[in-house]
């Protein structure tokens, strides 16, 4: 599952760093809102991936999914954009740099670990445990 994860996670940061890069270099747009919406457009992929295939949520009820990694991505974008403006702004180096050191910690420390404990926990598992008994 985490290597999964992983190579789903590559799939959205590269979603993430086009989308980035297009923004602030051929439209201009200030680094932080570019930073902000190649976070987005990452997160949807992320999650339409996670769902279908890493995590193998189908059984799960799509709006308690929704719900959870919405509240999980609000905080990996938060901590994403800030993190990224703060690493650039203290470094004085390219945006992407900071980027990407703040996108693996995000990634392995509260995308990865949330989506796996929380967003795609199977809820049911009790019940599960019950039938298997009974057999």
């Amino acid at each position: 599952m985490f290597c999964k994860a992983q190579l789903s996670a590559q799939v959205a940061t590269l979603v993430d760093f086009t989308v980035s890069l297009l923004l602030k270099e051929v439209f201009g747009m200030w680094y932080v809102w570019a930073s902000f919406l190649g976070a987005l457009s990452g997160g949807l992929m992320n999650c339409m991936v996670n769902y279908r295939w890493v995590f193998d949520a189908d059984g799960l009820k799509k709006k308690n999914v929704v719900v959870k990694y919405f509240m999980v991505w609000t905080g990996s974008i938060l901590l994403n954009t800030l993190g990224t403006y703060l690493l650039t702004e203290l470094s004085q180096q390219y945006f992407l740099f900071a980027k990407a050191v703040v996108a693996v910690s995000v990634g392995l420390l509260w995308n990865y670990q949330l989506q796996r404990l929380f967003v795609y926990r199977d809820t049911h598992i009790i019940e599960k445990i019950h039938k298997k008994k009974k057999i």
